[in-house]
């Protein structure tokens, strides 16, 4: 073998230098603690609290991994904060609860911005959506613009501005849908709230409602999914911001300032949008449309 005496040679000094060294040798210094770590939930985790399923903000895949916009965008920011991700499965009419209890320190979970969620949370614009009405193949209730809707039924999930907008409810308080076919003689919608987005759309495809209401980008993925099943009705209505939710430590969140966790997400998303990461999360789920910039 070549140099085989010179092999020999290199083993008999690694031993001799083995041999001799102190048992008191050090081990590799640990990385550094976060500067964070005394604002989260867990030292050295981004808990971030997620409504699960709600594609393709997040969904899990057939290994049960999160996936989705949302989850990039919460993934790559804990990789650049040097904190591992840890992903909450939260039921969404209670998921601030979850964030300002402790449960998780973040919210990414497709909310809208709004005043009354303002007030409990502070908000960072990070896309924004409209909200569309799916209905069966075909349309059979021919259902084309909201008032169509008036003395029929529909399904939205719970804590939600879909359900808001069709009761009356939230931001939409005593202008909503139902008000508005009340105002025109008609008869009220009948909504069914339900607590998983996923549950508001097996009450459509059981003929239980004839619209289930959601977000633009989620009624566009099923219907691309099951066209053969849905097809998204009508006009999309506005787009609303939605925001990373992050506790403030007020009673009232309207005017408080950032907290150090509600600060490193609001610069790390900068970053990500400086440097183009944040366009190509959006262009990887096909949703561009819904950039926006920080203020």
């Amino acid at each position: 073998m070549k140099n085989k005496h010179l092999i020999v040679s290199i083993l008999i000094m690694a031993i001799l230098v083995t041999g001799c060294a102190s048992a008191s040798t050090p081990t590799p210094t640990a990385a550094p603690p976060s500067p964070l770590d005394s604002s989260l939930s867990i030292k050295g985790h981004l808990l971030i609290c997620s409504d699960i399923p709600y594609p393709p903000q997040e969904f899990y895949d057939a290994n049960g991994i999160p996936q989705g916009l949302d989850v990039d965008i919460g993934n790559e920011m804990a990789k650049r904060l040097g904190l591992q991700v840890q992903w909450v499965n939260s039921v969404f009419d209670t998921i601030i609860a979850a964030v300002t209890s402790g449960k998780c320190d973040i919210i990414i979970s497709a909310q809208n911005i709004t005043p009354d969620r303002q007030k409990q949370v502070s908000m960072i614009p990070y896309f924004q959506a409209g909200q569309s009405f799916v209905a069966l193949k075909g349309n059979p209730n021919n259902i084309n613009t909201p008032m169509d809707l008036c003395g029929k039924s529909a399904a939205a999930e719970s804590g939600t501005t879909e359900a808001d907008y069709l009761q009356g409810t939230g931001t939409f308080e005593g202008k909503g849908l139902t008000q508005q076919c009340t105002s025109a003689g008609k008869p009220a919608v009948n909504v069914v709230v339900t607590q998983k987005d996923t549950d508001a759309l097996q009450q459509l495809q059981a003929g239980k409602v004839v619209i289930y209401s959601t977000d633009s980008p989620v009624a566009a993925y099923y219907t691309v999914q099951h066209p053969d099943l849905f097809q998204v009705v009508g006009q999309i209505i506005e787009p609303i911001q939605e925001g990373i939710s992050v506790p403030c430590g007020q009673a009232d969140c309207t005017n408080a300032p950032l907290s150090a966790v509600g600060q490193a997400v609001h610069d790390t998303l900068k970053a990500m949008m400086a440097d183009g990461t944040y366009l190509n999360i959006l262009q990887k789920w096909n949703l561009a449309d819904g950039a926006v910039t920080l203020p």
